[in-house]
């Protein structure tokens, strides 16, 4: 469906955004289907004790939206250290907070430091 569909004037529904065509659009959406920028997915960053080791967890990503698995791999590589995608978010091993804090705000995330 597009907009004057069946008319001369008939014109394909673009994206809000990027204003390409739908089916050319590749930015980032959620599970809804609606445009989630990374500018749009405020991240917290904060370090955990878990069984006497530090843990980096950053949660506030939409996981749909910005495709969690490849971002766990860049920042396992950034960080050199083991990590997951969690349903939450991210997991590194070790305090890396300061760390991903800066990386994230490069990337367009407005991320914070969390926690103490």
């Amino acid at each position: 469906m597009g907009l004057f569909d069946g008319t001369s004037l008939e014109r394909p529904q673009t994206c809000a955004v990027c204003e390409r065509p739908d089916s050319d659009c590749a930015c980032p959406r959620d599970a809804r289907g609606q445009v989630c920028r990374p500018q749009d997915q405020p991240a917290r960053v904060q370090r955990e004790r878990r069984r006497g080791k530090w843990v980096t967890v950053v949660s506030g990503l939409d996981p749909q939206a910005s495709d969690l698995a490849k971002l766990a791999k860049q920042v396992k590589k950034k960080c050199s250290a083991g990590g997951a995608a969690t349903a939450d978010g991210l997991e590194v091993q070790g305090d890396h907070r300061d760390v991903l804090v800066g990386w994230l705000k490069g990337m367009g995330y407005p991320a914070k430091a969390s926690g103490g």
